[in-house]
């Protein structure tokens, strides 16, 4: 029987599992895909790598207004970029794996875990029993209700990084904190990115005078903002890939490349067995907790 079973290795199972075993409990840590979760696989990590890179490439390409000359034609090697980004990522793991959470003590166990009972939690065919347990199981990109989402293969968080050529043309979905930023990234890497949102301004939750600064920052950039349009509709055309958009009653269509959707968040909460246990939650704000975080 174990003092705490956390189920999801990201940041905040990794974290509430070392400090329960610094302070002598018996910890067991589930994991079904990758040790580190979204930050450190497809999350801040691998996004810092890439936007630091960029940065760098828009501050050698305004490098005249402070008086520094460099020769013309200086390009980014977009291989190397990510190279650089993956090996990065690479030094980092050793601190989130499992072979380390095992030397601290912990027993960690890879593959889905699931509740049968208000004590027990199973994985991989085990039955762990618990007295208390900490469901940290994060969350993926949202999808499009939209025709055509599924069938024209779309990159997410959690896929872009993956990437070993610069797309020539981008269409970047959804104008919250990851679009936004990568929109950027990719613009200054040299990519002709059109950046599509519904409202009115990106980066909605912001202030709007701040988001409004950030705007203008991505249109010097060279991102082509198209703002109060909805994407209705996206298609595979050989090679190339089509978005659908309708904005104020007129209708238009964008040729690409690649399509990266960044439209939000939604809870992992599907398959934990949460109804077996009494567990309240739903898909959107994932799992109902009081103040305390503690669970019905």
């Amino acid at each position: 029987r174990y003092n705490l079973v956390v189920i999801g290795a990201g940041t905040a199972g990794l974290v509430a599992a070392a400090g329960a075993a610094g302070l002598g409990a018996k910890v067991a840590l589930i994991e079904r895909d990758l040790m580190g979760g979204d930050c450190l696989n497809v999350g801040c990590v691998p996004s810092k790598g890439v936007i630091s890179a960029a940065r760098v490439a828009a501050a050698v390409r305004n490098a005249g207004e402070f008086g520094i000359r460099v020769p013309d034609g200086v390009r980014v090697d977009f291989p190397a970029v990510m190279h650089r980004m993956r090996r990065l990522r690479a030094g980092i793991s050793r601190h989130d794996s499992a072979a380390r959470f095992r030397e601290l003590g912990v027993d960690v166990f890879l593959g889905p875990g699931r509740f049968t009972a208000s004590d027990t939690v199973e994985v991989d065919g085990k039955s762990l029993r618990f007295k208390r347990a900490v469901i940290a199981t994060g969350a993926r990109a949202a999808e499009l209700p939209i025709p055509g989402f599924h069938e024209v293969g779309v990159l997410t968080n959690e896929s872009v990084f993956s990437l070993t050529k610069l797309p020539r043309r981008l269409a970047v979905v959804g104008g919250g904190p990851i679009g936004s930023e990568l929109a950027q990234t990719f613009a200054r890497f040299g990519s002709q990115v059109t950046h599509i949102e519904k409202l009115d301004h990106i980066l909605s939750r912001e202030d709007s005078d701040a988001a409004r600064i950030v705007q203008a920052a991505l249109v010097r950039d060279g991102v082509d903002l198209r703002l109060n349009t909805s994407t209705v509709g996206m298609e595979a055309d050989g090679d190339e890939k089509i978005v659908r958009l309708e904005s104020n009653g007129t209708t238009d269509a964008v040729h690409v490349d690649q399509i990266l959707v960044g439209i939000g968040r939604q809870p992992n909460v599907e398959g934990l067995g949460l109804e077996a246990v009494g567990v309240e939650y739903d898909s959107r704000a994932g799992v109902h907790v009081n103040d305390r975080l503690q669970t019905t």
